[in-house]
């Protein structure tokens, strides 16, 4: 029986160190949440079909990238129980709603977040979220509001600590994935929050 097939109990002893991390995670992720939250519900109802940023995305499709491909990642594979996600198509409030409530609370309980696989994004649940989850839902919150003709501006402590590890971001890899277009040159002096978008394959 491999770890994936071995129930997980989530019943171990939680070290300070790895609490303090889970907590430092589900606090970013709450922050970053919340910002994609608004511009979800302040989309108008005539905007769920304009067109997005990404290429052949409309609004509705940011929310639906995300509640398509969080679940099996973040959530079946850490046997965290998956919630009845209504039809981005008919719902796309409900969908986002119910998936990050999810997220959250497999997040806030530190023996669920330190759970370990094997995963390119990293050993622990804490971890790989850290890496693919939180600067995922942060750039999508930029596309929905581009979408929507909402408020563009990123939770700027998230913005911050992306800004400065951009070259350390692993580039091919990002554009390989299919989740990430090319990397694009930002302006000489741009600001934080450009830089971070350029580096996602983002043109503002």
């Amino acid at each position: 029986m491999t770890p994936d097939d071995t129930p997980d109990t989530g019943a171990r002893t939680v070290d300070p160190a790895g609490l303090e991390r889970t907590q430092e995670v589900a606090d970013r992720f709450r922050r970053v949440a919340r910002g994609f939250t608004d511009r979800v519900e302040a989309v108008p109802p005539g905007r769920w079909d304009d067109p997005s940023p990404c290429d052949g995305w409309v609004a509705r499709d940011v929310v639906g990238h995300l509640t398509g491909w969080m679940p099996p990642f973040f959530l079946d594979l850490w046997q965290v129980p998956r919630p009845d996600l209504p039809s981005v198509a008919d719902d796309p409030i409900g969908a986002w709603a119910a998936l990050r409530d999810a997220l959250q609370t497999a997040l806030d309980t530190p023996e669920v977040a330190l759970r370990e696989r094997e995963t390119p994004l990293g050993r622990t649940l804490a971890d790989a979220f850290d890496t693919g989850g939180v600067p995922d839902v942060l750039i999508h919150t930029w596309d929905l509001a581009r979408a929507a003709g909402l408020d563009e501006t990123l939770d700027p402590e998230e913005i911050a600590r992306l800004s400065q590890g951009i070259e350390d971001m692993p580039f091919d890899a990002m554009e390989a994935s299919g989740h990430y277009g090319p990397r694009v040159a930002a302006p000489a002096g741009a600001d934080a929050q450009t830089r971070v978008l350029a580096a996602f394959g983002r043109t503002p």
